[in-house]
């Protein structure tokens, strides 16, 4: 066992200068050897960093368990989801008191058959330090269920399929799946998607016969082009499957009917750069939302089933290019549609003959908003989400005839809530460039302080994912103790339609990194908090964001919370071996062109560390993570350490037993939650 007290002050990494040149350029880079994941020294060192961080954090601990025990006490154990209906079984997933793992359960034709429980993840997870189960489906007969499992942490899921009527698991392959599984409607053959095993690229898709050898296997798809991945869909009719094949910025769909163990795929619509579609089947017809001819924010087309080139297409639902379209649905009688005005999410509801078009109202400023489980075609009741910075995550059902709605279930929060405490906030920020970039913010009434107030701002910004204001329970723990909590809806982000994304990325994606601190410099100017009291988190490519803005402004900031940190940037794009490079050139560009490689490099976190005063900073990151390997935020508290000319607390902390989406298990991430907001709380002074 590591002596923490051996660790009282900050390790430092040997430098081993390793010269990277391209394009006539050299970077030297002195800890390019921490990627040497077997070499016990890298080891050694990352368990200093763990031990260090846990001396530093030590006087925390006691607020430590205080937040993770109250954090706990506000989810209900012994829960359960809204039994869902699909094939004359109810569907649910419920959790047990004091088990970390939900069990996926089912009872035949009325809610009060007697429970059948298809899979215990508790029993899977029993001796194993991290355990995820993903894409469990249901066969079209009901007798069988497939699922992947991945016990390292690294989203490497082996394919296990498990007889319902006799209780007997296979292990049907040894390949690293993606978690991607289609039944065909013979109830014994079954596709999935394969990973390369080096870069964990989702790149093929093979056809299997349950409880035969997987070594005969059919491949039935390659996706040749290295910044292409793939995966595999049914349509919601079962009539077909569909092959996908897709990059950040084009999209190719293959289709085949799902009632022949041997079908041959057609092309729906061959690839055309910066085409993105996708596709679901109704009667006589597939649906397809597209962003053909211009239409960037997406519409909604149909095309009969036996001509599907776009030279078929035909509008159901004309362009509108304030509206961003993000998904639709198909019942008997309803279109449902799924779109986003002005960064908040809307559902439409419109019959196919005209008669019926409206929107379901929502009333708060700012919300989520979303479509929830509907298997069912033949049915009038769709069911939708809700939740918002105030109000808890709360299940709808409407009657999309009558308009009439139905609450399913509220999630429970023991203990007692009540939302009048507490006031959410949308505001307008204008950027240096003159676009308007929504914040969402939201505090307790009680404990705000104005500019006396510390301030957590989130962001993200990246890969046109929109991140919503939802509803925390642990976050209560902040807003409870004086906090502000906000979120930047930044540039990079699809908040805003395609274009807001489009001006996020590439060689636009300074804008991403402007925008989160323009939003900074707003709430400091009125008065949410001062710059004293600001704090800011991001994960993932959040933690590019992170890691650029504290470049950037290093002075803005009391403190940052960095996790699982994209931060080396230039590096990992040149490395295409590395998992998901290839990928991402839509995303980043590809540095082996001379303007990107400037570009990036321009911003990328771990080259731009300068000799200045830094603010208190926690990173963490995961030995196994598949998404940002560790060794980017390891090399980058290195290279901070080297060069920052401040004394403030500078702490990383690798989980050794998990991966990107950090710990498994219902309770246990509560525990990585208790340190990042002890931390934040004791950079602002506050001890319980």
């Amino acid at each position: 066992m590591t002596d923490v007290t051996a660790y009282s002050q900050a390790p430092m990494a040997a430098r081993k200068p390793k010269n990277l040149s391209i394009h006539g350029h050299t970077r030297i880079d002195p800890y390019f050897w921490l990627n040497e994941r077997e070499n016990p020294e890298v080891i050694s060192y990352l368990e200093a960093e763990n031990a260090y961080t846990k001396s530093g954090l030590a006087h925390t601990e006691a607020l430590q368990d205080k937040l993770f025990t109250e954090m706990k006490s506000r989810i209900k154990e012994d829960d359960s989801s809204v039994p869902v209906l699909l094939r004359g079984y109810y569907y649910y997933t419920r959790y047990e008191t004091g088990k970390e793992y939900p069990i996926y359960c089912r009872k035949k034709g009325s809610l009060e058959a007697p429970e059948e429980i298809m899979l215990n993840e508790n029993l899977l997870a029993e001796g194993q330090s991290f355990c995820d189960v993903v894409g469990l489906t249901v066969s079209p007969d009901n007798n069988w269920i497939a699922y992947g499992a991945d016990f390292v942490g690294r989203r490497k899921y082996v394919l296990y399929v498990k007889n319902l009527l006799t209780g007997e698991t296979r292990q049907e392959t040894g390949a690293d799946t993606d978690g991607g599984y289609v039944w065909v409607n013979d109830n014994k053959t079954l596709y999935y998607d394969v990973k390369d095993e080096v870069t964990l690229r989702t790149y093929r898709i093979m056809r299997h016969t349950v409880g035969k050898d997987t070594k005969k296997d059919e491949l039935v798809y390659e996706e040749k082009d290295e910044t292409f991945g793939c995966s595999v869909s049914k349509s919601k009719s079962d009539a077909y499957i569909f092959i996908h094949s897709y990059s950040t910025t084009t999209a190719e769909t293959r289709f085949a009917s799902a009632s022949e163990a041997d079908a041959k795929f057609k092309v729906f619509q061959p690839r055309v750069r910066d085409h993105l579609y996708d596709v679901e089947h109704y009667d006589k017809y597939f649906y397809i939302r597209t962003n053909i001819n211009g239409s960037r924010n997406f519409k909604i087309m149909k095309t009969p089933l036996a001509a599907t080139e776009s030279g078929n297409w035909t509008d159901v639902m004309p362009y509108r290019g304030d509206v961003l379209v993000e998904r639709f649905d198909v019942f008997r009688d309803y279109l449902v549609v799924e779109e986003r005005y002005e960064g908040l999410t809307r559902l439409r509801v419109r019959s196919w003959a005209g008669s019926t078009d409206y929107f379901i109202q929502f009333d708060e400023p700012t919300y989520t908003a979303y479509m929830h489980s509907n298997p069912e075609f033949n049915t009038q009741y769709f069911r939708y989400g809700y939740s918002s910075l105030v109000q808890p995550a709360t299940v709808y059902e409407i009657n999309m005839l009558s308009k009439e709605r139905k609450t399913l279930k509220v999630q429970e929060v023991p203990g007692g809530y009540d939302a009048s405490q507490y006031t959410s906030e949308r505001r307008w920020v204008t950027a240096r460039d003159g676009a308007r970039v929504p914040v969402s913010l939201v505090y307790k009434r009680s404990a705000f302080k104005g500019e006396d107030s510390p301030l957590l701002l989130y962001g993200y910004g990246s890969y046109g994912i929109t991140v919503d204001p939802y509803f925390s329970v642990a976050r209560m723990s902040l807003l409870d103790r004086g906090f502000v909590f906000a979120i930047a809806h930044i540039r990079g982000g699809q908040d805003l339609g395609r274009q807001w994304y489009e001006t996020g990325k590439m060689l636009h994606k300074k804008n991403t990194f402007n925008d989160f601190i323009d939003c900074a410099e707003f709430l400091i100017s009125n008065k949410y908090t001062s710059r004293g009291h600001l704090y800011a988190m991001g994960g993932s490519a959040g933690g590019l964001l992170m890691g650029a803005v504290v470049n950037m402004r290093p002075d803005l900031w009391n403190g940052i919370v960095a996790s699982v940190p994209f931060v080396d940037v230039v590096t990992t794009m040149l490395d295409e071996s590395i998992p998901l490079t290839t990928g991402e050139f839509d995303e980043w560009g590809n540095p082996k062109n001379k303007e990107y490689y400037e570009y990036i490099l321009s911003y990328s976190p771990y080259d731009n560390i300068k000799a200045v005063a830094y603010p208190n900073m926690l990173v963490t990151t995961g030995l196994h993570d598949s998404q940002v390997q560790y060794w980017e935020p390891a090399k980058w508290v290195a290279r901070l350490r080297e060069l920052k000319t401040d004394s403030n607390r500078l702490y990383l902390h690798t989980d050794m037993e998990s991966g990107h989406g950090g710990k498994s298990g219902r309770f246990q991430r509560l525990k990585e939650i208790a340190m990042e907001y002890a931390f934040l709380l004791d950079c602002e002074g506050i001890k319980e």
